[in-house]
């Protein structure tokens, strides 16, 4: 599984529009082939960042997502949204396979 982590700090005269404008590149991204998952999140500390976190099970499908007429057009239209450059953290991991179930914590 390729795993990525993303944080978008956003220009804050666009902040609050960034979900709308972001959703029709999420909602593709969730319907390719090998994607496991693709979920935003804001940051509780910065609220004009925003945390991707992606999953593709696995290399083909990372590259896959890259070769995309959806990932080339974010890529032309958000650095006028973003307020510096993203920071990215991204692991291939051949032994995660998607979510699992934490085992500290279960309901009551």
């Amino acid at each position: 599984m390729i795993l990525i982590v993303v944080k978008w700090k956003i220009r804050p005269e666009k902040v609050d529009g960034w979900l709308d404008a972001i959703d029709p590149f999420t909602q593709a991204v969730r319907a390719e082939e090998g994607n496991l998952f693709f979920e935003w999140s804001r940051s509780v500390d910065e609220p004009d960042t925003f945390v991707l976190v992606e999953g593709f099970r696995d290399s083909a499908a990372g590259e896959a997502h890259v070769a995309t007429e959806h990932f080339r057009t974010v890529l032309e239209w958000t650095p006028d949204w973003v307020a510096e450059r993203p920071q990215i953290i991204h692991v291939n991991s051949s032994d995660a396979t998607g979510w699992g179930e934490m085992g500290e914590v279960s309901p009551r």
